[in-house]
């Protein structure tokens, strides 16, 4: 028997993508603070999306994290709109990413002053759109081996909701991200990511998306015999097992109430997990992810702890609350979050129009 109070397949794709957005507005008030400046400031976590922070956010502002997620949805948006207008050609999801990226770079953005750069942008975030600038060819823009910053995990999630065939999924996953971030550590994160977010989306419970991101990771080492060099397959195969130990580890070694009460330095395991204390390495981040899906509070509470953890507080509340949304649904998120997100209503939109197709098969 079904459970008729359980959000629907809808409810959990547009919690998906306000989720990365509510993570990433109640992250910014305290983005790069300390644990210990956070409890002393915030003793309860910050609980309410106010802005603020070192970039002077207005509450609900998006930070890089959702104004990225955006570019990726809205390249979704303009290949469902060109097959709908039975365009002769469709341009590649991958490439209309990467122009939406140039576009935030550049300046043609909402609510920015025409020409004016993002407040705050990633090293391998820059490095990556001012290849493509150069290029116009985003499978060789990637920033390089060694820039395993979060900056793709934190917009991979559009092609886990839109992105009906799970094959093609898993592999724009890892071509969206090498955009920018093509190291592997980088790239089979959000493959295995967005294996959890599509587990979710379908109803199924977090352990099962748990082992979702398993199998992917198992699905990225049997691809590794394909690569074209001995070094390449060694590299993808090692840094499978440092994703699929980073998954591990969300599940059994750390939990997100411990991290927020006690810090990076008293929380079980917390200094041999995350020794960078979940600052912008991308392992880290999905392993704080991890542990917020696999934790069975509210997701208000949950979200609320992972920022309390510090450090690079948007992108771990963007990454964790995109999970927790897909998890619990659209509703589970406050209504006062929602009224203050800047694409609030235009993700909302954006995921209708999306899912007409699908939603018509069913």
């Amino acid at each position: 028997m079904s459970d008729s109070s359980a959000p629907t397949r809808h409810e959990r794709i547009v919690g998906a993508l306000l989720g990365v957005h509510a993570g990433d507005s109640l992250g910014a008030t305290v983005e790069f603070e300390a644990w210990e400046h956070i409890q002393v400031n915030h003793p309860q976590g910050v609980r309410d999306i106010v802005g603020g922070g070192p970039f002077d956010w207005p509450p609900g502002h998006a930070t890089d994290d959702t104004d990225l997620t955006r570019a990726v949805l809205l390249a979704y948006r303009d290949v469902e709109q060109l097959k709908r207008a039975q365009s002769p050609k469709t341009p590649g999801v991958v490439k209309l990413a990467a122009q939406y990226m140039v576009d935030w770079y550049d300046g043609r953005w909402p609510d920015r002053v025409q020409g004016q750069r993002p407040a705050d942008v990633g090293g391998a975030t820059a490095a990556g759109i001012s290849k493509f600038k150069r290029t116009g060819d985003p499978r060789t823009s990637g920033a390089g081996e060694g820039r395993a910053g979060n900056g793709s995990l934190m917009r991979c999630i559009p092609t886990a909701l839109f992105q009906l065939d799970a094959d093609k999924a898993f592999v724009e996953s890892l071509d969206i991200s090498a955009v920018t971030h093509d190291d592997f550590d980088c790239t089979i994160a959000c493959a295995v990511y967005n294996a959890m977010v599509r587990a979710l989306v379908d109803g199924r419970t977090p352990d099962d998306a748990w082992q979702a991101g398993k199998d992917a990771v198992e699905r990225v080492a049997s691809m590794a015999a394909a690569e074209p060099t001995v070094d390449r397959k060694v590299k993808m195969e090692r840094a499978a097992k440092k994703v699929e130990a980073a998954v591990d580890a969300g599940k059994s070694l750390v939990h997100v109430q411990d991290l927020a009460e006690n810090g990076p330095k008293r929380a079980a395991n917390a200094t041999k997990v995350m020794p960078f204390k979940a600052s912008g390495y991308v392992l880290e981040s999905l392993t704080l992810a991890v542990a917020a899906m696999l934790d069975p509070r509210p997701l208000e509470d949950v979200l609320v702890d992972v920022v309390r953890f510090g450090q690079d507080t948007d992108t771990n509340g963007a990454i964790a609350g995109g999970l927790l949304g897909a998890r619990d649904g659209v509703n589970a998120i406050p209504l006062r979050w929602r009224e203050e997100l800047q694409f609030g209503k235009e993700f909302t939109e954006v995921a209708a129009y999306l899912l007409v197709p699908e939603e018509g098969r069913q």
